[in-house]
């Protein structure tokens, strides 16, 4: 059950990589966005499991390491997504006065 597990995980970092690698360039801003709320709903799941009261305190490591990544790779997310969009903005020329 273990090597299959493995096996399957290495296989989805394969794909995953061969997938994200041919993702254009102008796409990547709205991708990062719908992995934001991806994210958003994973957090959110985390923290309804640990207040319902997880089982075993192996669980509840698990759920506050889950917790925490996903905070860091929102708000990572979101403040890439924002410098993104903020290099498409014009830049305001000051007026000689």
């Amino acid at each position: 059950m273990l090597v299959e597990s493995l096996a399957v995980l290495v296989l989805a970092g394969f794909v995953g990589f061969a997938v994200i690698s041919k993702v254009p360039n102008t796409l990547h801003t709205p991708l990062m966005s719908g992995t934001n709320a991806i994210h958003g709903i994973v957090l959110l799941g985390g923290l309804i499991v640990l207040g319902l009261g997880a089982d075993g305190v192996l669980n509840k490591v698990l759920l506050v390491i889950a917790i925490a990544f996903g905070t860091i790779n929102i708000v990572g997310g979101f403040l890439v997504t924002d410098r993104m969009l903020s290099m498409f903005k014009g830049h305001k020329k000051k007026d000689p006065e």
